[in-house]
């Protein structure tokens, strides 16, 4: 199968981009052809044979003197005929979409369509039902589905986009538009929802139940190693910020003077973390030093505040046989069996939360078993088991298109 793999940025950048890549290599095992469609870049390590991608736009830096910003992140249409060249040229079987928004933007769903092209997209984030992707205003701290049944003016009043009016405007200019067209509706065959909570979300905000699928995400464990047993250390990683319960982190940590805590990660709140005395701050880990912080922890922390939708940081843990104590938001409880791999505590709450440390803390016994029980669990994350559901929905998608074509055939002869 040739398959045309669409995500904004083509160089590491976070987790979408992460599965993109890891995806793509393993289809390439399996026999598929797989090429690239995104923004150019210096550090770009995937791509498509034409060489074509979309000129860099960086959203964050809209401003009003940069005129033609705010069409291009709403309609590109260089997007638009940069991927019609590339439809033509490389004539992929499905379209695999990923993140797109404000930079690729639904322009190039057009062009998809009238090539009659199965388009799949995966879900990471909240971004067709919110405009700031979140369902959350981060400078007032507080959780937000305001925009719910077209009402993206909230998105101005709440100056959801990096608390900016003019990238607010155009947020909310983009989602009501498209949201209006019904563009995602029409445009995407399938969209995959790496959770149950994401995908009643989406359905709550007006989407057929029957376009989504729940297809929890995969990972790619580095077995090669061997670490070190067990230590006696907390561990938090990922990044620094106020959703992600780092205020509730702190709190915690005072009440627990006798408890060793092992940061790693950057962002806003980096500072704050580092001012409590039974916090080891490692700074910013990836690959194999990471891996060692995450197998040899005695148990890790997830305590955002906001409704994620599948984070790869508790599957990563439970891969490596770490349990993990999360909050009960979004798509966490999904991934941690309260009292049987890990446990959940009610988010923002900092007495449950150093309740649920201490247990943990002082029953060894109980973490070993956890740790087993995650270990065991890993299984459900294999990206072989991953690819196998996938090929399922790649042809369902498929089937649907080839539906739709010959039912426009046919009400075409109807008509001669």
């Amino acid at each position: 199968m040739k398959i045309l793999m669409v995500n904004k940025f083509l160089y590491p950048n976070g987790g979408s981009e992460t599965y993109c890549f890891k995806l793509a290599e393993y289809l390439k095992k399996m026999g598929h052809d797989v090429q690239f469609f995104g923004m150019e870049h210096e550090r770009n390590i995937v791509g498509n044979n034409l060489d074509i991608n979309v000129s860099n736009v960086d959203f964050k830096e809209i401003s009003f003197s940069k005129l033609l910003y705010p069409f291009k992140i709403i309609y590109s249409l260089e997007a638009a005929t940069k991927i019609r060249r590339i439809i033509e040229s490389y004539r992929p079987d499905l379209v695999h979409l990923n993140n797109f928004n404000f930079q690729l933007t639904p322009s190039i769903l057009y062009e998809i369509k009238k090539n009659r092209i199965p388009v799949v997209m995966t879900l990471h984030d909240f971004q067709l039902i919110c405009p700031s992707r979140m369902m959350y205003v981060e400078h007032e701290k507080k959780e937000c589905e305001a925009c719910k049944g077209g009402r993206y003016y909230n998105c101005i009043s709440n100056n959801c986009i990096h608390h900016s009016r003019i990238k607010s405007v155009l947020a909310a200019l983009e989602g009501w538009l498209y949201y209006t067209l019904k563009t995602y509706e029409n445009g995407i065959d399938c969209f995959i929802a790496p959770s149950s909570f994401l995908k009643n979300k989406f359905v709550e905000h007006g989407y057929p139940e029957e376009m989504i699928r729940v297809l929890t995400n995969f990972i790619v464990p580095d077995t090669g190693k061997k670490y070190g047993s067990k230590k006696r250390y907390v561990l938090y990683f990922g990044r620094l910020s106020a959703q992600k319960g780092m205020r509730t982190l702190i709190e915690t940590c005072k009440q627990l003077p006798e408890v060793r805590f092992v940061v790693a990660g950057t962002g806003e709140m980096e500072d704050e973390l580092k001012t409590i005395d039974n916090i080891e701050f490692e700074g910013f880990k990836t690959g194999e030093e990471l891996i060692r912080l995450i197998s040899e922890a005695a148990f890790s922390v997830y305590p955002s505040e906001w409704s994620e939708n599948c984070p790869l940081s508790v599957l990563e843990s439970q891969v490596y046989g770490t349990p993990v104590i999360g909050s009960n938001v979004g798509g966490i409880p999904e991934l941690i069996d309260h009292h049987v791999d890990g446990l959940l505590f009610e988010a923002g709450n900092a007495r449950d939360f150093a309740e649920k440390i201490k247990y943990l803390h002082q029953n060894p016994e109980v973490l070993k078993q956890f740790s087993i029980r995650c270990s065991a669990k890993a299984v459900n994350f294999t990206i072989e088991r991953y690819y196998e559901k996938l090929m399922k929905i790649y042809q369902t998608a498929i089937r649907k298109k080839e539906k739709e074509i010959c039912q426009e055939e046919d009400a075409y002869m109807v008509r001669l």
